[in-house]
C-alpha cells in the first residue's frame, strides 16, 4: 500500500485542481467535473484566473453558453458545464429517505414538523417550482407563488420580509429537480427554466451519484467516506452505497484514505506546487472536507473558514499561507494580504502580481496592496 505524507497530498491537489495554469479553456478545467461554487461576487472568475493562462474577465462564464449556474451540491450555487447538468441533477436524487432528510441540512427539523417524508417534501416542492417557473423570475416572486400551492408545513413566516416563504433549503434542493437554474450575474437572485428541460426524474441514479463521489476523490483525494459525504451533504452510510469500485487505498500519515486508481501515478510523483496563487472565498481547492489537512493550525483555520464573510486565501508553495481581502475605492481595488508566517521576498512579489491579476479580472485598473500582520 502506498504511503504518503500531507505535503505530498497538497502537491497532488494543487496539480489536480489545475493551479499550474496549463489550460487556456475553462471547459477543460477538472474543477468543473464537480462544479465551481459561486457564493460571492466574481468568485468564479477569480477561481478561473488562478487556473487559466491568459486574460480572464468577470464575464468569462456569465456569457459562455457552455456553462450554467444552478443550486446543486448541498443546495449551494455552482457553475457546471451545461452539457453535464442533467447528470448532476440525477446524481442529486436521494437514494433513500435518510438521504433525502440529510440533504435538508439545517432545516431538517422544519421538514420533519411538516408531517411528510423528506422525499415527498422534496418532489412536492419541485413540482410546484416547475409549475411556477416558466420564464425568468426573481427568487422572491418564485417563493411567493410556490408558497400558495404547497402544503403549509413546507413554508414559514419571515418577519424580515413580512411574508410567507417556502423553506429556503427545501427550495434550493428542489429547484434543480424542477428543471430550474439560476441566471448568472443577476441581482437579485433570478430563476429560469433550464433550456430544453425534459420530464422530472424521481428515480435514484446510483451510477450518476457514484461519478460525483469519484470526482470528489480525484480532486480532493486521498479522502474518506466521511469527507465525501460532507461534500455531498449526506451521510457516510449513504455514500457507502455510491462508493466507486476502481479505487486505490493509500495511507496518509498513517490514516487510510482513497482515490481513483488512475490517479496513483500523479499522487506518487506530483509536480512541485505552483509558487503563488490567490484563491477566492469558497474556491474549489478549499472545498475539501479535511480542513485539518488543508490548514493544520487551528487558529489559522478559524481565519480561513468564518461563520460569515470568508476571506480569500494565499497559496504559496502548496500551502495555505495566509488570507486576503479587498475593498474598492472608485477605480482602485485595495488588497490587504495577511500571511500566517513570514514569506520570502520572491513569494511576496509573486502574490502581489497575483493581486494585480485578480484586480484586472474584476475590471479595476488601479491596485493598492497592503501587507497585514
Amino acid at each position: 500500500m502506498l504511503e504518503v505524507d500531507r505535503r505530498q497530498v497538497m502537491a497532488y491537489r494543487v496539480a489536480a485542481h489545475g493551479l499550474h495554469r496549463t489550460e487556456s479553456d475553462p471547459a477543460e478545467l477538472a474543477v468543473f467535473d464537480l462544479g465551481v461554487q459561486d457564493n460571492q461576487r466574481d468568485s468564479v472568475a477569480l477561481a478561473l484566473a488562478a487556473r487559466l493562462r491568459g486574460e480572464v474577465t468577470a464575464e468569462s462564464f456569465v456569457d459562455d453558453p457552455r456553462f450554467v449556474l444552478a443550486w446543486t451540491h448541498r443546495g449551494a450555487p455552482h457553475v457546471h458545464r451545461a452539457g453535464e447538468l442533467a447528470e448532476v441533477v440525477r446524481a442529486l436524487i436521494p437514494l433513500s429517505e435518510a438521504d433525502a432528510m440529510a440533504r435538508m441540512t439545517w432545516q431538517r427539523k422544519q421538514v420533519t414538523a411538516a408531517g411528510m417524508p423528506a422525499t415527498e417534501a422534496l418532489f412536492t416542492a419541485a413540482r410546484a417550482i416547475r409549475e411556477v417557473v416558466t420564464e425568468p423570475m426573481t427568487k422572491g416572486a418564485v417563493s411567493a407563488a410556490v408558497t400558495k400551492i404547497i402544503p403549509a408545513g413546507l413554508s414559514f413566516w419571515c418577519r424580515g420580509c413580512q411574508a410567507t416563504h417556502i423553506l429556503e433549503q427545501l427550495m434550493r434542493v428542489a429547484a434543480p429537480h424542477a428543471g430550474v437554474r439560476l441566471v448568472a450575474g443577476a441581482a437579485p437572485a433570478t430563476l429560469a427554466p433550464i433550456e430544453g428541460r425534459g420530464r422530472m426524474v424521481t428515480s435514484p441514479d446510483v451510477p450518476a451519484a457514484t461519478r460525483v463521489v469519484a470526482a470528489y476523490l480525484a480532486l480532493h483525494g486521498p479522502a474518506t467516506t466521511a469527507e465525501a459525504a460532507g461534500f455531498a451533504g449526506t451521510t457516510k452510510t449513504v455514500v457507502a452505497g455510491m462508493w466507486p469500485d476502481d479505487l486505490a487505498e493509500v495511507r496518509v500519515d498513517g490514516r487510510a484514505a482513497f482515490l481513483p486508481a488512475s490517479r496513483l501515478p500523479l499522487l506518487e510523483n506530483p509536480p512541485e506546487p505552483a509558487p503563488a496563487r490567490l484563491l477566492p472565498p469558497w474556491d474549489p481547492f478549499l472545498q475539501a472536507r479535511d480542513r485539518e489537512s488543508l490548514v493544520p493550525d487551528k487558529a489559522a483555520r478559524k481565519e480561513v473558514w468564518k461563520i460569515l464573510g470568508n476571506p480569500g486565501v494565499m497559496l504559496a508553495d502548496g500551502e495555505v499561507a495566509g488570507t486576503w481581502r479587498t475593498k474598492s475605492s472608485g477605480k482602485r481595488l485595495d488588497f490587504t494580504l495577511s500571511p500566517f508566517w513570514t514569506l520570502p521576498p520572491p513569494i511576496r512579489a509573486s502574490l502581489e502580481a497575483e493581486a494585480e491579476r485578480a484586480a484586472a479580472t474584476r475590471g479595476f485598473p488601479d491596485v493598492r496592496i497592503t501587507w497585514g500582520s
